[in-house]
């Protein structure tokens, strides 16, 4: 974290010449188990990674905001009188969304000052491990700190949804930037997205002897293009067939039912969905009696159900979780959104070496491009660093 730290200040002072206010960082997530769960009012298991994102901020003493970072040359300006959905484009719609939809939960964008904001990260880009969420949350947290806003953790978790709904336009749930507010370190976040009601469950991976890798393909993906929304639309097609508000409201023994009510392919959606929050549950409980050694089979299990019912894994993705099973691996399966991205194996720590040997050697027999592997470790979530 010196490091990124320092680039965030380093970077403000060249972009603005000034000091910073303060520096505040966030993390990116990987979701243990439980995908596109969150929009259906379901259930997750995501954790913060010690992987983070970092903003420098200073006050002004007008009302223009203006963000700058490492991902672009240029630095974007606008009056906070000005901000709407349909002004904010490209990577500032993430940080100006969030200073917007913070007036959509009662934030007085009238009398605040404005602020000027620079964006740095190791939050990997595309890669399922919400490098979104991790800009959206510290934007969030500083701008509630230094327009004293008052805003509690959950409702901040609402604004970088909102923001990341209206303004980005990706239809994404609330579990990424809960993961990224509420995390803690050694824990993942059992979140119930109809309720918000957030549970920490000690993941235990250490005492196990246990690491979570990462398997970042490198085939990049994004939640606004078609493949998300069209999942999205199956899930709220099904329920409206089966009568329910949400796919929260079935469960496993209700799926003869779906089966006789729908078309194949809104079926296997919507099978995916009830069976992945029994995943959840399970998982939960597994922890909590068991211990980490006992959800392999889940983990591999939700990615068969992303793979063939969900159908949003890709050919490298799963390689990776093939080549994770044969070399060691408790569990994996791919995670994030889809259609590219990341997979995560969970694997005893003295085989992680042999497994990226193998990964490295699989993806070249396929002529695929080569992976980034690495491991993450379950951590805090976003806070004020200076």
């Amino acid at each position: 974290m010196t490091d990124i730290r320092d680039d965030a200040t380093t970077g403000f002072r060249e972009a603005y010449g000034y000091e910073p206010t303060g520096l505040w960082s966030a993390p990116g997530r990987v979701n243990l188990i439980g995908e596109h769960t969150d929009y259906n009012l379901g259930f997750v298991l995501p954790f913060a990674i010690n992987r983070r994102t970092v903003i420098a901020l200073g006050i002004r003493d007008d009302t223009v905001i203006r963000v700058a970072s490492e991902y672009a040359d240029e630095v974007g300006a606008i009056d906070i009188a000005e901000l709407s959905p349909n002004r904010l484009r490209g990577w500032a719609a993430y940080p100006l969304g969030v200073a917007w939809a913070l007036g959509q939960f009662g934030a007085d964008l009238g009398a605040v000052p404005g602020v000027d904001i620079y964006v740095a990260s190791v939050v990997p880009v595309g890669a399922g491990l919400s490098s979104s969420a991790a800009i959206e949350s510290s934007v969030a947290i500083a701008l509630n700190e230094v327009w004293l806003l008052g805003l509690d953790r959950p409702t901040l978790a609402k604004v970088g949804q909102l923001a990341e709904n209206k303004v980005v336009g990706a239809p994404t749930g609330i579990m990424d930037q809960s993961a990224s507010l509420l995390g803690r370190r050694d824990s993942a976040v059992f979140l119930d997205c109809r309720s918000l009601e957030a549970q920490v469950v000690e993941l235990g991976f250490a005492e196990a002897g246990l690491e979570l890798l990462i398997i970042d393909t490198g085939v990049s993906h994004s939640h606004a293009t078609g493949g998300y929304a069209a999942r999205r639309a199956s899930c709220e097609a099904g329920a409206v067939a089966m009568g329910v508000a949400s796919l929260r409201d079935l469960t496993v023994d209700d799926l003869p039912l779906a089966r006789a009510s729908m078309d194949d392919e809104t079926f296997r959606r919507v099978r995916h969905v009830v069976t992945e929050n029994q995943r959840v549950l399970d998982t939960v409980a597994a922890l909590r009696s068991s211990g980490p050694l006992a959800i392999g089979e889940l983990l591999d299990a939700s990615h068969r159900s992303m793979r063939d019912d969900f159908e949003i894994s890709v050919a490298e993705l799963d390689l990776a979780v093939e080549i994770a099973q044969s070399n060691g691996a408790i569990g994996a399966r791919m995670t994030g959104g889809g259609f590219g991205g990341a997979a995560i194996a969970l694997v005893p720590s003295g085989d992680i070496s042999r497994l990226q040997v193998a990964i490295d050697g699989g993806f070249a027999e396929h002529a695929f491009r080569q992976p980034t592997t690495f491991t993450v470790n379950a951590a805090d979530g976003a806070s004020r660093d200076r």
